[in-house]
């Protein structure tokens, strides 16, 4: 087995975490991921970050309320698992009309 990680990143116009978190466990399921545990922090005065252990790497969510951005990252040694997350996310943000960049890139180990 080659050590291969699959990376999505992707900047998002959205901090509502009442929003992001269930969509972002739906999307994680619909794309057939084994979510081993769930951890998250609210920083003071602002921000929120949270992970998704997943079997096949992480998921993770980092709020910036102060510019109404988040970031969420992706890395995945399954690259089927990664193309169907990819699709379920670009089709939700368009759906949602929620502006965003995003960048995917295939890591190989050295």
């Amino acid at each position: 087995m080659n050590a291969i990680i699959y990376n999505y990143k992707i900047w998002i116009n959205s901090t509502d975490t009442y929003l992001l978190l269930p969509k972002l466990r739906e999307l994680l399921r619909k794309s057939e991921y084994n979510v081993l545990n769930f951890i998250e922090h609210s920083f003071v005065p602002q921000g929120y970050t949270c992970l998704w252990l997943l079997a096949e790497s992480h998921l993770a969510l980092h709020t910036f309320p102060e510019q109404n951005n988040s970031y969420i990252e992706l890395s995945s040694c399954n690259e089927a698992m990664n193309k169907r997350f990819v699709a379920e996310v670009e089709a939700w943000l368009t759906e949602a009309n929620i502006t965003h960049s995003n960048t995917e890139e295939q890591i190989s180990k050295p």
